[in-house]
């Protein structure tokens, strides 16, 4: 028997049966026709009677084509347990469709307009001591995405397992992302692993089953899937499971099951080490879901996304325009201000920093608004990329009934732990969703042979914030709602733990909005008004909330001290690892928007102004949102 087949699919099966004596080749064709063996599969008897070597691998190969003819012989050699002929055909059958899902890869990132094959910033990644641990907490060192898989001074026994966390917006999806698209241009993991699966939480639960074959063959796009050949050397396997928090709920049974769904069910077999159990993987995740991560993890390796360094924030914001002069007055502007300065070493809330910069610029308007906290960035952003007030005409589309919509909706979801929502939910809440798209963000999946579109916020952070909202712009007008009022309970029941344990980024917003000193400013800017009943909520939660003394502020750390900026920024990082910078691709013509800023929060007066008049472009500059880097991925 030969020692080596061709790599050729064709040619091998051909040199296969070449090997085989003349006994075998008979034993072989008379497995062929038999239909209990291969079912449908199988040829007529005198259609195998005098063929040769040669043209029988013809026949099968016109007629399953090479790779399922390979599969065929594969069948009956092991059935005639000729073992080393079935592994070396296995094996070429592996390599080539290895490209031909490589391939896959490339061309799904390049048909993609938020696609990762474009220009990319450099982010900070530092390695973490493991709970229980006696540096439990600690940052390291820094470390590169090529040395995640890396053994370290204490290897740990055992395939990989790498946590990569993060706060919401610091990049973990677009690193994700990148990983598998470097690894298939050959780039990242050469020789290491032979396939690498990006797996989203958000979007498992489309699945139409929950088994691990099905859920190989949505990762490779390919229902012909070569699964068995793929599964032989698990060892060789990496999964990136990315947004291990956004894990939902399947459609079908999101209102009647209170427990996991199949696909949550699978993940975390997966992740126990059940199934596969010598795969590696690497697992994206908020820290608010740590917890729960933790507990099914063997010996992982925690690894902090810490978002832009100084240099970064820079290049970010001057690559985010295509106008060199808006760019320089948008990183001035960004560079003077100590609170946007620092929220944007966070790439997610960088570009919700740049695409209201340009929105204000557009309009030709002033930027009156100067944030001095995370809340104050994202009201600035809603406000500016809502659609005209109640005032301004007849368009179903008002301030107040987007706002009321996005509101609700994002309430559903973070209730039902859902974050993709189909068009009949979005009518439901009165939105439209291409109309909308400085707020949502669309996806379209094939189902079968029809392509269903889902939608969902631009960013997690957005859902969280309009959630927060919900609180305050409530039909009832009667109290901050029940999710709030179970936070607030669920932290006072065991104060030690509430100051270990982080908050939920809707009750940091609702927090971060009870303590401002008046809600004027509020209400002008989004044109309601907070009851009188509500407002005494706010301030029974702020008290609530101050008498934990949580030591959890907001998920995003802004507040790294230079030096330690400095020290993590010499680190070494992967070349071209980052978030995605799309940018405007249009010349301006006309001269360059007026832009200027005011020292201080919108006064009144002038707020109450944009209340009552059209507010201009406002539609159009949803349109101008939406052009910009990111295109609301998850980071």
């Amino acid at each position: 028997m030969a020692l080596a087949l061709p790599n050729n699919p064709q040619k091998a099966l051909l040199s296969a049966l070449r090997d085989l004596d003349e006994n075998d080749f008979k034993i072989l064709k008379f497995h062929l026709w038999d239909r209990t063996l291969l079912g449908d599969q199988g040829l007529a008897r005198g259609e195998l009677e005098g063929l040769s070597r040669v043209d029988l691998a013809s026949r099968l190969v016109l007629m399953y084509g090479a790779h399922e003819a390979v599969k065929v012989v594969c069948k009956v050699l092991k059935v005639m347990n000729l073992l080393e002929l079935v592994h070396q055909l296995s094996h070429i059958c592996l390599n080539d469709y290895r490209e031909t899902y490589r391939e896959y890869v490339r061309c799904l990132e390049e048909r993609q307009e938020e696609g990762v094959s474009r220009s990319y910033n450099q982010l900070l990644l530092v390695a973490m001591a493991s709970p229980g641990s006696p540096e439990t907490g600690q940052e390291l060192h820094c470390v590169t995405v090529e040395a995640l898989f890396d053994p370290g001074e204490k290897p740990t026994p055992g395939p990989a397992t790498v946590v990569l966390q993060g706060s919401a917006g610091t990049g973990k999806t677009t690193l994700a992302r990148k990983m598998v698209l470097d690894w298939a241009t050959g780039t990242l993991y050469p020789g290491r692993f032979d396939y690498v699966f990006y797996v989203s939480c958000r979007e498992v639960g489309l699945l139409p089953g929950a088994t691990l074959d099905q859920l190989l063959l949505w990762c490779c796009g390919d229902s012909k899937a070569p699964v068995m050949e793929i599964w032989r050397q698990p060892e060789r396997l990496l999964f990136i499971l990315d947004g291990y928090d956004e894990l939902q709920r399947p459609f079908a049974v999101r209102l009647k099951r209170p427990g996991p769904g199949p696909a949550q069910d699978m993940l975390h077999r997966l992740i126990r080490r059940e199934v596969l159990p010598t795969c590696s993987l690497l697992i994206t995740t908020r820290p608010l879901a740590l917890r729960n991560l933790q507990s099914l993890l063997r010996q992982p390796r925690h690894v902090h996304v810490r978002g832009f360094s100084e240099e970064e924030r820079e290049r970010y914001v001057q690559s985010y325009f295509a106008d060199e002069e808006q760019a320089q007055k948008a990183f001035d502007f960004v560079r003077g201000n100590d609170v946007l300065y620092q929220a944007c070493q966070v790439p997610g809330i960088c570009w919700v920093v740049c695409s209201w910069l340009k929105g204000q610029m557009e309009r030709g308007g002033e930027v009156s608004e100067t944030p001095s906290s995370g809340t104050d960035i994202f009201m600035a952003y809603v406000s500016t990329f809502l659609p005209p007030s109640d005032n301004d005409g007849p368009s179903e589309l008002t301030r107040d009934r987007v706002l009321r919509g996005l509101c609700s909706l994002a309430a559903e979801g973070i209730q039902h732990q859902r974050f993709l929502f189909e068009e009949a939910d979005l009518r439901k809440h009165s939105l439209d969703g291409p109309r909308l798209a400085a707020f949502l963000s669309s996806h379209d999946y094939q189902e079968g042979l029809d392509i269903k579109k889902f939608y969902s916020f631009r960013h997690i952070s957005f859902q969280e914030f309009f959630h927060a909202m919900s609180y305050l712009v409530k039909e009832d007008q009667s109290q901050l709602g029940a999710e709030s009022l179970r936070e607030v309970n669920r932290l006072l029941s065991d104060r030690e733990q509430a100051a270990e344990e982080a908050m939920t980024l809707s009750m940091q917003f609702l927090l971060d909005i009870s303590k401002k000193e008046s809600s004027s400013n509020l209400e002008l800017t989004f044109c309601f008004k907070i009851s009188p009943s509500i407002k005494q909520d706010l301030k029974n939660f702020k008290e609530q909330m101050n008498s934990l003394k949580h030591n959890k502020t907001w998920e995003w750390d802004f507040f790294l001290n230079e030096a330690k900026m400095k020290s993590l920024a010499n680190c070494v990082q992967m070349s071209n690892v980052a978030l995605k910078m799309e940018h405007s691709n249009e010349k301006k013509s006309h001269s360059r928007s007026s832009f200027s800023v005011k020292t201080s929060l919108s006064n009144a007066k002038k707020e109450e102004q944009k209340c009552l008049v059209n507010e201009g472009n406002a539609a159009g500059a949803q349109k101008q949102a939406a052009n910009g880097k990111g295109r609301g991925k998850r980071n």
